[in-house]
């Protein structure tokens, strides 16, 4: 029997995008899915349009780069950006076939947090899945009574959340706490 890699692609449980130089050249179903397009809207795109601002996305390329160049894969937690401008916490695995150009051809996996168990020793896969809620829609700039009102919750409950976020990441502000959320 033949395999049908094609439709083993398209058709994979996870988010898969095939990259050259940042740009998409191939994806999945369920990377379509998780970032609520189209394959044929996503190909031919940057990634840019998936990190929630412009510097995330040079940061985060310069960071990887760097580390593709010494390894050939990389797993990393992060905030990246829906093409309807909602926030959601991501996992993202890649591999590069290129490690002296680490982002000329790469291979990139993407799971959804919130859809899978935590896993590591990082900080952010320690957080709760009600925690990056909070924590999506604070660096998206919302307000703690928006916060409460979009997820349903008591704007008390979610400053009892927003401490917690403090405490873990050891930071006095909200504002110090977003720019730790869309680093590393």
């Amino acid at each position: 029997m033949e395999v049908d890699f094609r439709q083993a692609f398209e058709n994979a449980p996870v988010g898969l995008a095939v990259g050259g130089n940042r740009i998409i050249q191939a994806c999945n179903h369920e990377f379509a899915r998780m970032f609520r397009g189209s394959m044929d809207e996503l190909v031919g795109q940057t990634f840019e349009r998936l990190y929630p601002t412009q510097s995330d996305f040079e940061e985060t390329g310069k960071r990887v780069g760097a580390r593709l160049s010494g390894a050939p894969s990389y797993t990393d937690d992060r905030v990246m950006r829906r093409l309807d401008g909602s926030l959601f916490w991501v996992r993202v695995s890649g591999f590069t076939h290129t490690p002296d150009d680490a982002h000329a051809h790469a291979l990139w996996v993407f799971s959804e947090l919130a859809r899978t168990k935590p896993a590591g020793q990082s900080l952010r896969s320690s957080l709760t899945a009600r925690e990056r809620d909070v924590a999506a829609l604070l660096i998206e700039g919302k307000t703690g009574k928006e916060v409460a009102k979009m997820l349903g919750i008591s704007p008390r409950t979610v400053d009892i959340y927003r401490a917690r976020l403090l405490r873990k990441y050891n930071v006095g502000s909200t504002a110090r706490l977003v720019e730790l959320l869309l680093s590393d």
